[in-house]
């Protein structure tokens, strides 16, 4: 890939970080964005040369609009956005609270949505193309018991990335989705043991998936060769997920 400018959100741990990561190992600049300032400073000090950590709330717009107005002062135009910041907690829907529910719809439905009001506008100015890549999950395509409102949320940003690709395509910008099954990151070592081992088992090749595996399509959307695909969504989930 010709250089680019990467702005990757969640990008303190997990998918997020190997994402930002991968990136740089090719040469790209990026802007790795967590709410977790301190964790997002311990991903660019791994290469301080292609990665600028900035801190940032997605769920909050005017924290989205504040990052836009830094990134711009310091590089301009991201050409690629990834939004992998999410959140959850494992449990059952009847025990859902309205306040737990708003805060996983806030971060893994309105985060995305802020992310492309905000950064869009100027990437369709350029004329110069681009790429938005979202993390969504298996759970919004198939469904996942005890993850309910955040697979309804997951829905939400694949339907979100279907209809932006429609809306971006005049513009040369492209938007594609990756959904990873159970993947080892600190946000699913934090479930329930016996729920972890259930997963696991589900899992037709047996293990899960390492964030680097689904960084590895991430990085695919945002380069040349998938230049004249947009509007498409991808399991990386070991089999668990076949059919949907």
């Amino acid at each position: 890939m010709t250089q680019r400018t990467v702005l990757v959100t969640g990008a303190a741990s997990g998918i997020g970080r190997a994402t930002a990561l991968a990136f740089a190992a090719q040469g790209h600049m990026v802007l790795a964005v967590d709410l977790n300032g301190d964790a997002a400073e311990e991903t660019a000090a791994t290469d301080p040369e292609h990665i600028t950590a900035f801190t940032c709330d997605v769920s909050d717009r005017a924290q989205v609009e504040a990052l836009r107005d830094a990134v711009t002062e310091k590089v301009g135009s991201p050409d690629v956005l990834v939004n992998a910041a999410g959140w959850d907690r494992t449990d059952k829907f009847l025990n859902a609270s309205p306040e737990f529910a708003e805060k996983v719809v806030a971060i893994n439905y309105m985060g995305p949505v802020h992310l492309a009001s905000v950064f869009l506008p100027a990437m369709t100015e350029s004329g110069n193309g681009g790429r938005l890549i979202y993390l969504a999950s298996d759970a919004g395509r198939v469904g996942s018991s005890g993850e309910t409102i955040y697979a309804g949320a997951k829905g939400g940003v694949i339907a979100l990335t279907k209809s932006l690709a429609r809306e971006m395509a005049r513009y040369g910008i492209t938007c594609n989705c990756v959904c990873p099954g159970p993947t080892d990151t600190p946000l699913f070592r934090a479930q329930d043991e016996k729920l972890q081992e259930a997963l696991i088992r589900a899992i037709p090749l047996r293990r899960l998936a390492t964030p680097e595996e689904v960084a590895a399509p991430v990085l695919f959307f945002a380069s040349e060769d998938a230049s004249f695909i947009t509007g498409q969504v991808i399991s990386v989930s070991g089999g668990l997920t076949m059919a949907g």
